[in-house]
């Protein structure tokens, strides 16, 4: 097997300079076949534009590419021959049913006539959209629009499909029946590269990069990354949760206090520190402390450790609260 048909993507040193702002910074990927690659990072980090660069749409100012083995400099058009997209926007036509859309993205990829409604019916059956070909696609929740998108994207058979802010809005339920057919497609050879806010998705993506101001600022698996962060965690539990936090924010001994689904989390302060200042101003302000302890840190603590105290808030902003486990 070919170099290319080991690692569907590769990338050296590739930028992309809009005149004088730098939106990708010689980022390096190698990212295998089968294997389900989750990239990260707040809005205005470089995110989409890799994406473009990697799809053929947006020409790179530098380095170097390949996509299946089509170099993304010259081979931009058979490069979106073979892949498969999906957008954070459903780009579906919610005037058409569910049947027609499939019809519709079959001749936008020209899938041959005699193989067309062998593909709808896969596509069906996989999406557990059997019994709604009738139905309009504007009259299907959030969660089956999404299912049926990604269903077109699949029409054409590719190797290799890119999933931009896939489950963005959807339930957990949907979100996770989601996730299962993701692992059902990388076991059976697909590779998969998906960008997410929510971070305990990022649990189920094989490796994980970190991209941050254009430049990757991790790269591994989410145990790798997790194991790379020296500072302690603390987990926080206790009643009026947002009112904690802003009381143990004011703090400047404690640099990194984070809401984590219903506990807060306390990134880098000293253990003497975190028992003894912590119990006194919930007690002080009249806040039920239930529980500290030390814990392994999530994906979110190692990011916002990464970036620094400059970008905080702006991480806090931009990025969804992490959820309860999609398990």
């Amino acid at each position: 097997m070919s170099l290319e048909e080991n690692f569907p993507i590769l990338t050296e040193k590739l930028t992309k300079k809009f005149d004088s702002f730098t939106a990708v910074n010689n980022i390096d990927l190698t990212i295998k076949k089968g294997e389900i690659f989750g990239f990260l990072g707040p809005n205005g980090s470089g995110k989409s534009t890799t994406i473009k660069m990697l799809c053929g749409i947006l020409e790179p100012t530098s380095g170097k590419a390949s996509v299946l083995g089509y170099d993304v400099y010259t081979d931009a058009e058979k490069i979106k021959e073979r892949i498969g997209y999906m957008s954070q926007k459903f780009s579906l036509y919610e005037d058409l049913t569910v049947d027609e859309n499939l019809e519709f993205y079959g001749g936008i990829y020209q899938v041959p006539s005699d193989q067309i409604d062998q593909r709808k019916e896969f596509v069906l059956e996989m999406a557990d959209l059997k019994g709604r070909e009738r139905e309009l696609t504007a009259n299907l929740s959030v969660g089956w629009k999404q299912r049926l998108a990604l269903g077109c994207a699949l029409l054409h058979q590719p190797e290799l499909l890119f999933l931009d802010e896939p489950t963005s809005g959807v339930d957990p339920l949907s979100r996770r029946h989601f996730w299962d057919l993701l692992n059902e497609m990388a076991e059976e050879g697909k590779t998969i590269f998906v960008t997410t806010h929510y971070m305990d998705e990022a649990e189920y993506c094989y490796r994980l990069a970190f991209i941050f101001e254009g430049r990757i600022i991790a790269l591994g698996s989410p145990q790798e990354i997790k194991k790379t962060m020296k500072e302690k965690v603390f987990q926080i539990q206790c009643d009026q949760i947002d009112r904690a936090f802003q009381i143990l924010n004011q703090f400047p001994q404690l640099e990194e206090v984070l809401i984590h689904g219903a506990n807060i989390h306390i990134v880098g302060a000293k253990t003497d520190l975190v028992k003894n200042l912590i119990p006194a101003l919930l007690k002080e302000n009249k806040i039920n402390l239930l529980q500290i302890k030390s814990i392994e840190p999530s994906l979110e603590d190692v990011f916002v450790s990464l970036i620094g105290r400059e970008a905080r808030e702006k991480i806090r902003k931009e990025f969804l609260p992490c959820e309860p486990p999609l398990n």
